[in-house]
């Protein structure tokens, strides 16, 4: 089966979007299927990687999105999928679907939304407040789902602005995560010095031991919210915990953050593409922070969990379905002093348990799951397609 997929926004530098796109595609190839990526960039270009082709086509940037573009080139794209047409179009892009749907319908392939982002959560903090979200969502929303054979939602928060309209195409899949990348460390002390940049890994505290070291993996955009986490180790030093925090990304609030952050022990490591390096590091914190309330699933939460660090995260979004045992995480009001008593909270549990409970809730979520669940489906799919073709013929 040939199975090519469309999106926007994705780069270098991108989050959960690239990772999961990645994942899939080389679970797809690993299957034995063909997998064809088709993204915008700055300039034209094909690339053959462990995850399949790469087709980068000329788009257009966004302003205030930094390196983020989007796929202007209809002609080039419809081109593609002429010359190697698909047996399913997997489109992770709202703003693409429409035209795309157009090319699958005329040419009988299927088209399969993957729902990346929930888009009332995702528009609110872009919008006015008197902008009728929830109306205008729902309107977008049934026309997508009439577009496409299926929605693919990746958590009980993902799907609510599906049911609430009552679509009958949407699926449930959660993403996953590399447990054999992302896993707790075998010395904790031993990377330390390097996250919380200190030269020992032993300090007086209010334990006792050692200072707490935070953790916050994301883009540094205003829906994210990463300025919580900052606010949120204000109030532990306030507090008198010897605490420090590590933020790993990079994004349009860089700048106000780093004001942000004068005077706190705060070290903004920006983005990172070392992948075993992040897990390293997020490996070594007490606690993980992710105060994101528009997640739609929680990419960077899980890869935490499967690190063995326990997290913290808001009661909006999809982050806190993720969340297994005693232990494993709290969720706490959202607020900076709530998220403060969170980690109080996680801190004063035994060490062995709340990574261990962090860890086991991470195991639920194997990539080789999502993959097998996602050609499950696009298999049933293509054959409901092709019997109809011939039905109609």
């Amino acid at each position: 089966m040939r199975i090519v997929q469309v999106a926007n926004f994705y780069t270098p530098t991108s989050g959960g979007q690239r990772i999961a796109l990645d994942k899939v595609g080389r679970g797809y190839r690993e299957a034995g299927h063909e997998r064809i990526l088709i993204v915008p960039g700055r300039v034209e270009s094909v690339e053959q990687t462990p995850s399949g082709r790469r087709v980068t086509v000329r788009g257009v940037g966004l302003p205030g999105l930094g390196d983020y573009r989007v796929l202007t080139a209809r002609r080039r794209v419809l081109r593609l999928l002429d010359a190697a047409p698909p047996d399913v179009l997997e489109v992770s892009d709202k703003i693409s679907l429409v035209w795309l749907a157009r090319w699958s319908r005329r040419r009988g392939v299927p088209l399969v939304l993957f729902s990346h982002e929930r888009l009332d959560a995702i528009l609110r903090s872009r919008v006015p407040r008197w902008t009728p979200l929830r109306a205008a969502a729902d309107t977008i929303n049934r026309r997508l789902s009439g577009l496409a054979d299926e929605v693919i939602v990746t958590s009980a928060f993902s799907a609510a602005e599906f049911e609430r309209i009552g679509a009958p195409n949407v699926r449930r899949i959660p993403l996953g995560v590399d447990l054999a990348e992302f896993r707790p460390a075998a010395d904790v002390d031993e990377v330390r010095s390097v996250a919380d940049g200190s030269s020992s890994a032993t300090h007086a505290s209010p334990r006792g031991d050692r200072p707490v070291l935070l953790v916050t993996v994301t883009r540094l955009s205003r829906e994210k919210r990463p300025e919580a986490a900052i606010d949120t180790l204000g109030v532990l030093c306030a507090r008198g915990v010897d605490a420090r925090l590590v933020v790993i990304g990079d994004g349009p609030q860089r700048r106000p953050l780093e004001r942000r952050a004068r005077g706190l022990p705060v070290t903004l490591l920006g983005h990172l593409s070392d992948r075993p390096a992040i897990a390293r590091l997020v490996a070594a914190a007490d606690v993980a922070l992710f105060p994101c309330p528009v997640e739609s699933f929680g990419l960077a939460t899980l890869e935490a969990l499967a690190c063995g660090t326990p997290v913290v995260v808001p009661p909006e979004g999809a982050a806190r379905e993720l969340l297994g045992g005693p232990g494993s995480g709290v969720v706490s009001d959202g607020t900076p002093r709530g998220m403060a008593e969170a980690v109080l909270d996680l801190i004063a549990l035994p060490e062995a348990q709340r990574r261990a409970a962090a860890r086991a809730g991470a195991e639920r979520y194997p990539w080789g799951a999502t993959v097998t669940g996602l050609l499950n489906g696009y298999e049933l799919i293509s054959r409901r397609t092709d019997a109809e073709v011939s039905a109609s013929g």
